[in-house]
């Protein structure tokens, strides 16, 4: 047919074509509950019924407890909301779980028809539909418009596409896992470095007071230096204490300098000083709470809930390339007109139509479909051991900080009964002092041995409190965004 010269004869599907469309339609859906591939089932893993390290059983858990419960510093809960609204890390977190959700969003339109349309528009000599030469059609030239809008549909025979959005909510699911993992993380790094901030404070109280102690003890050497009644070594001794204690300071302020300006960075701020809250670092306190049963681990800790998901997802890839193995079936439609004239395109006529099946499958591709289900088997596998590794982490880490919180409690209070001793001990030798009965030089030597116990403590306690947290890190808790009672 001679498009510059003719119009198209409108026809339309006949009956027996609709019944066959129709026929192979209802073919296809009942074979979609068909999905090729092992569906998923959680590995088996090797739990313990008790953390090793737990003295106090029940199924209470300390992850359970929210964030705000188990810091209930003000100024602590206010750093750390800040830092959940303004962390970079965790916007970057946030930003990639839209990403994967757009992406399973894309991969699940693949369960939908695809409708496009085109149009265009050819001049030239001997033309026919499409633009393309017509051959036997000669002497004649034109012009050739044409519309048309196509439909196409691949019916998942195998389960292909049902595989691919498997893989991808779990994909999804994954990354949303990271960014709680992420979120979990950020505050336990919010609260150490304040916990630690707070402890480098006390210790800064303690080297200036000390400073003032030993700068005491030189002045009274040098006065009984001048008087004959003391020795040079004496005064050298005092002097080196009290130059000692002196650079501490320094090295203390520097510290403070850089926690606070990690900290600034955590909470998304430029670099600056923090404030501190009323709760001072000797009265800091967290819950004694049991860790609850391991077995809970694996619904808790987000990235066990991530590498879970990760293996679903390595799963479902396995489906689809096995599916690879069988054939697709493509149903498509075509519905357009042509004319070389543009007013018939609104004149009713000039209609073409078509409706195809067709079905495509593997007959040799040198291998690769085999390597592709190969690999897929060893990626689940990679997967799979990851998850069971994991879970053997995080069973670790769990008992770790038990053993260091329980220890470390132990360690504080021994370290607690030295600092009163040595304590006692400089007040007994003063007193001794200014009675007449011992030289000042006893009371260095208490001072000597008092200064550098209480800077024990303070790191014991540090050390503590930063084990608990570790603890709660380890057992995946906080899954509260905010508390019900604040903004």
């Amino acid at each position: 047919m001679n498009f510059a010269a003719n119009k198209l004869r409108t026809v339309w599907p006949s009956r027996d074509a609709l019944s066959h469309v129709a026929s192979v339609a209802l073919l296809s859906v009942l074979l979609v509950s068909c999905a090729v591939g092992p569906d998923y089932k959680r590995p088996s893993v090797d739990t313990t019924p008790a953390f090793r390290g737990e003295t106090a059983g029940g199924t209470n858990s300390f992850g359970d407890l929210s964030w705000w419960e188990v810091f209930p510093d003000a100024r602590l809960q206010q750093l750390i909301r800040q830092a959940l609204t303004n962390n970079f890390d965790l916007r970057i977190a946030v930003a990639r779980v839209e990403a994967a959700r757009a992406s399973a969003a894309a991969t699940r339109a693949q369960f939908f028809p695809q409708l496009d349309y085109g149009a265009s528009v050819a001049h030239g000599h001997n033309i026919g539909a499409g633009g393309g030469p017509a051959p036997g059609k000669t002497g004649s030239s034109g012009t050739l418009y044409s519309a048309e809008a196509t439909a196409s549909w691949e019916i998942d025979l195998f389960g292909r596409i049902r595989r691919l959005n498997e893989s991808a909510r779990a994909q999804l699911l994954a990354t949303e896992e990271a960014r709680r993992d992420v979120r979990l993380s950020l505050i336990s790094q919010v609260a150490q470095a304040y916990f630690q901030l707070l402890a480098l404070d006390e210790r800064l109280t303690i080297a200036r007071r000390s400073t003032n102690s030993f700068g005491e003890s030189l002045r009274i050497f040098q006065l009984r230096l001048q008087g004959g009644v003391a020795s040079k070594i004496e005064t050298s001794s005092a002097e080196a204490l009290q130059a000692d204690a002196a650079a501490a300071i320094p090295r203390l302020e520097q510290q403070i300098a850089a926690t606070e300006n990690q900290l600034s960075v955590l909470l998304g701020i430029p670099p600056d000083g923090i404030p501190r809250g009323d709760i001072r670092f000797k009265e800091q306190d967290i819950p004694m709470v049991p860790a609850g049963l391991p077995s809970r681990l694996l619904e808790r800790r987000p990235d066990l809930r991530q590498a879970e998901a990760e293996l679903r997802s390595a799963n479902a890839q396995v489906g689809v390339a096995v599916a690879n193995y069988f054939p697709q079936l493509n149903l498509t439609g075509l519905l357009g007109r042509a004319s070389p004239e543009l007013s018939a395109f609104t004149s009713g006529g000039d209609v073409a139509w078509s409706v195809a099946a067709g079905l495509t499958g593997p007959i040799f591709h040198g291998g690769e479909i085999r390597a592709r289900h190969k690999q897929a088997l060893a990626v689940r596998e990679q997967a799979a051991l990851q998850y069971r590794a994991s879970v053997l982490a995080s069973l670790r880490e769990v008992s770790d900080s038990l053993i260091s919180r329980d220890k470390l409690a132990q360690a504080q209070l021994d370290q607690q009964r030295a600092v009163t001793a040595y304590r006692e001990a400089e007040r007994i030798a003063r007193q001794r002092y200014q009675v007449g009965k011992s030289s000042y030089y006893e009371v260095l030597q208490e001072q000597q041995l008092l200064f550098p116990a209480e800077n024990t403590l303070v790191q014991l306690r540090l050390d503590q409190l930063l084990s608990v947290i570790r603890l709660y890190l380890a057992l995946g808790g906080g899954w509260e965004d905010s508390p019900k009672s604040t903004p």
